[in-house]
């Protein structure tokens, strides 16, 4: 007898999830029809956005080729730097989705699939924040210690980063399990009129609260960078090396973080403002989709940002992209797979051998810092 009423709830799910004239009741509910937005087709803006989508979308797929490519980034920081990258892949296919499914389009999706649109939204950026979390918690970890996690931890790094987007695609779809407005208009969010203001209040106090959290272990790393900037100074050259190497890439992710806060920020404030307001009462909700284009251009900054920031990691991406002109002793000119000479000065020691196999000219670090100039390996012209 238990099992009735849990199979009629199931049943009247269904028949909600399914029927798009809620779609439009909460819409008209909230105000949203009485724009333009959902009149016609993709507006200018519409695609100007579609255009950036794809850029991220391709930027990111560069980065992560280049991290899975070279053997040098298989170490549990990159391994989190790629799942930031990852999901910063897979938000800019959720952006396009939800682009390509708003406007009109958005009044002929029926509640499911108007739940799974957002959705995929909301599991991007929590795996993106979760991301940016576990890389701080790294950092901290390899600050302290001074050194960087054991083979053995890999294992744990990769539970760390399931876990992140389980719990990523838990809070997506909790509003499709349940956790929505429909028969409850009151209780609706203006900007996402099928979420509960709980919902929402509940999702941005999680993602404020991480936030926070990273701040917090950055500057408790900035403190013991400080604290141990003099015992630093008198570590052997090897030592050193590797101590700069990880403040070049605490730099790198500082700034990452410091983009994210700037360009997700304003929604996060946008969203706490629908929860206190009432229904119509706060005309700048209506504009939430310039908000929503500030926070998707952090996904197109992540891959410019890696790239301008940290050598080890722009050399990979030209090498995957670029080709170069190499004039053999005899005149004759061949094209080869590799980077551009002005980026070869930098090479480190490890990655000498690599480039002796490859044939390039280029130079590489010597014990005392000095570039030392490795001569390419071509082939003696021989006189019969």
């Amino acid at each position: 007898m238990e099992f009735v009423p849990h199979q009629h709830r199931l049943s009247r799910l269904y028949r909600e999830y399914q029927n798009n004239e809620i779609i439009s009741l909460h819409y008209n509910y909230t105000g949203k029809l009485s724009t333009s937005r959902y009149k016609g087709g993709l507006k200018a803006e519409a695609v100007f956005f579609l255009v950036v989508c794809i850029f991220i979308v391709l930027e990111n797929l560069i980065v992560l080729l280049a991290i899975w490519r070279n053997k040098k980034f298989h170490s549990p920081m990159f391994y989190l730097l790629g799942n930031l990258t990852l999901s910063d892949l897979l938000a800019g296919i959720a952006y396009m989705v939800n682009i390509v499914m708003s406007g009109a389009n958005t009044l002929r999706l029926t509640p499911a699939m108007w739940f799974v649109r957002e959705g995929g939204v909301f599991v991007t950026l929590t795996a993106s924040i979760f991301s940016l979390f576990a890389i701080a918690i790294e950092r901290h970890i390899t600050m302290v210690r001074m050194k960087l996690y054991s083979g053995d931890k890999k294992g744990r790094m990769a539970l760390l980063i399931g876990a992140s987007w389980l719990v990523s695609i838990l809070l997506g779809v909790l509003p499709i399990l349940g956790w929505n407005c429909i028969q409850n208009l009151p209780l609706c969010s203006t900007i996402l009129p099928l979420y509960s203001k709980d919902y929402i209040l509940f999702c941005i106090s999680i993602f404020l609260a991480i936030l926070i959290s990273i701040v917090v272990l950055y500057l408790r790393i900035y403190r013991i960078v400080k604290h141990n900037s003099q015992r630093l100074g008198t570590l052997r050259k090897g030592a050193l090396r590797k101590s700069q190497k990880y403040m070049a890439l605490l730099k790198t992710v500082t700034i990452v973080v410091g983009t994210f806060i700037v360009c997700w920020l304003p929604l996060f404030i946008l969203l706490l403002v629908d929860v206190s307001c009432e229904v119509n009462s706060c005309p700048i909700l209506l504009k939430a989709d310039y908000f929503l284009g500030l926070a998707m251009i952090n996904s197109l900054l992540n891959p410019i940002i890696y790239t301008l920031t940290s050598r080890d990691i722009r050399r990979a991406i030209i090498k995957l992209v670029c080709f170069m002109c190499l004039a053999t002793e005899d005149g004759e000119t061949r094209w080869r797979f590799g980077i551009f000479p002005i980026l070869e000065g930098s090479t480190s020691r490890s990655e000498k051998s690599s480039h002796k196999q490859e044939g390039l000219e280029t130079t590489v670090s010597s014990g005392n810092g000095t570039p030392t100039p490795v001569k390419p390996l071509v082939p003696k012209k021989v006189d019969y």
